[in-house]
């Protein structure tokens, strides 16, 4: 039977710990805040002898992401992680991984994008690679962390996806914060993820492929059609492996994690650490009688929109919730492809987006509190609610 150690942890120590017991062949690594304690425990499993990695230190994040290509490449399980800055000098090679579909995995603590320079976190790193062709999770919390690491390594590494994969963390709140946690012993976790099987590995010298070639129109186009095409495969493939793991953990994995929407009226959209909050206002109100609910986005990409659209079927407005800004679109992006989700389902309700958490002020459970506020005289029609995108908690709306 699969055993289970209780431990106090925060995220990066968590997925550190997912990366030793994936016992990746490689790991390229470039220190930034606030990733970098996932790189140093993982050198620590190193050094210890806990993991035979070959553990690469390069000069900076572009150097890392070439590194994991190349490695990833030639047939080895790739690992990395970043954050902020980092990955957007990362994101050069990411469309490169993806074209040459490589499962690299990669953490990324997500942090706000300069300028002005912040250590704190926001969505707006992470948004860059939202079109690169990666696959993306969102952990809430540093148990979710750990688990969408391992439901990511499979994921990513199946023929019918081979994709790379981004499994983000919300920069301190998440990645530092102390937590009670459960890490599955060291057999079962390799039992799940197994070992990679490359396909066309470079090393193999006796089946030589070449990489990276020149492509005209018509061939590009036809690569380009195959990536859409393990994206939209991951997403069964997603579900079946986080299944797997949910049998293995006992803790649930759902591509949309919902808070009473079965019923609910009103329902709120969140991705990250923020869903907590949402879920303890929404938990007030029911008890004063209300139908309220949260439904927060586990997996970005590829994004869950048919479920999403079932999860606020029974809405009657529905707020979402982003931490990034789309400067110059109707509404971040969470709300955007949440607004796609409803159209291509034939659902027509009042939707209204909300900014919150840029650069890392606090979110508090007054900011919740409006957001359900607002979202009951929206249902009832009322025409004082302004449906442009708001910003929470800012002494200076709209600035």
């Amino acid at each position: 039977m699969p055993e289970k150690k209780i431990l106090s942890a925060n995220g990066n120590q968590m997925v550190a710990e997912a990366y030793r017991q994936a016992a990746p062949d490689v790991v390229c690594a470039y220190p930034i805040t606030p990733q970098t304690t996932i790189v140093e425990n993982f050198a620590k499993y190193v050094a210890q002898g806990r993991v035979h990695t070959e553990f690469v230190t390069v000069e900076s994040e572009h150097s890392s992401m070439s590194a994991c290509v190349g490695s990833c490449a030639a047939g080895a399980r790739t690992f990395t992680a970043t954050s902020s800055q980092g990955l957007a000098y990362m994101v050069e090679e990411l469309p490169i991984a993806s074209g040459l579909r490589l499962p690299i995995i990669m953490a990324n603590a997500n942090r706000a994008i300069a300028a002005p320079i912040n250590i704190n976190c926001d969505h707006s790193d992470v948004m860059l690679a939202a079109n690169c062709g990666w696959l993306m999770f969102f952990a809430e919390n540093a148990q979710e962390a750990y688990d969408n690491t391992l439901v990511a390594i499979r994921s990513a590494e199946d023929h019918r996806v081979l994709l790379p994969a981004i499994t983000a963390l919300d920069g301190f709140i998440t990645s530092h914060a102390m937590e009670r946690c459960e890490l599955m012993d060291d057999e079962t976790v390799a039992a799940f993820v197994g070992e990679r099987e490359a396909l066309y590995p470079l090393l193999d010298t006796a089946n030589p492929v070449a990489v990276g070639s020149y492509t005209n129109a018509e061939p590009h186009y036809e690569v380009k059609k195959s990536q859409r095409a393990a994206m939209e495969a991951a997403r069964g493939v997603i579900k079946e492996y986080g299944d797997k793991w949910a049998q293995v953990c006992g803790r649930p994995f759902d591509m949309v994690d919902c808070y009473g929407c079965e019923d609910a009226e009103l329902i709120a959209v969140v991705m990250g650490s923020c869903a907590g909050n949402l879920r303890h206002v929404a938990r007030e109100l029911r008890a004063q009688g209300k139908k309220v609910g949260v439904a927060r986005i586990r997996v970005y990409r590829p994004f869950p929109a048919e479920e999403l659209a079932a999860a606020l079927g029974s809405a009657k407005a529905v707020a979402v919730l982003d931490r990034s800004e789309t400067y110059g679109g109707q509404m971040g992006p969470l709300a955007l492809e949440t607004a796609s989700a409803l159209f291509q389902a034939g659902v027509s309700l009042p939707l209204k987006g909300y900014l919150y958490g840029l650069g890392g002020p606090d979110v508090t459970l007054d900011d919740m509190r409006r957001v359900f506020r607002e979202l009951e005289l929206l249902a009832a029609g009322d025409a004082s609610v302004d449906t442009k995108v708001a910003h929470l908690g800012s002494e200076k709306e709209g600035e």
